[in-house]
């Protein structure tokens, strides 16, 4: 079944971390790029970061830049997104997405909440 879950979302105090893991599952993925999105409460979707295929090119929106990391593994089919020194602005729900097939099915996100 071709499918997207992402998880690793939670609440979390301002300055916090959190790793957000996306798993994907119904075809070999180690040929596309992924990106993460995000959506706040109220607002469109907007651009977080991107990994191509080689995991060698990595870009950031640049609200995040130096405190997001994206990374991923293509022997379990997984892309990570590390979120350090969180901020209340970065409260949304967070969806993987496969950059190479927009047409593959998004997943239900996971939610991030920040506090202040």
């Amino acid at each position: 079944q071709a499918q997207l879950i992402e998880s690793g979302g939670g609440l979390v105090q301002a300055g916090g971390s959190l790793r957000l893991t996306c798993v994907a599952s119904g075809r070999a993925f180690s040929s596309d790029d992924w990106a993460w999105f995000r959506q706040a409460p109220g607002k469109e979707r907007e651009f977080v970061a991107t990994i191509n295929w080689t995991g060698q090119r990595t870009t950031y929106a640049d609200s995040v830049k130096g405190r997001f990391t994206i990374s991923r593994d293509n022997t379990s089919n997984r892309v990570y997104l590390q979120m350090n020194d969180l901020q209340p602005e970065y409260t949304a729900v967070y969806y993987c997405e496969l950059a190479t097939d927009p047409l593959f099915p998004w997943g239900r996100g996971t939610q991030v909440t920040v506090a202040s």
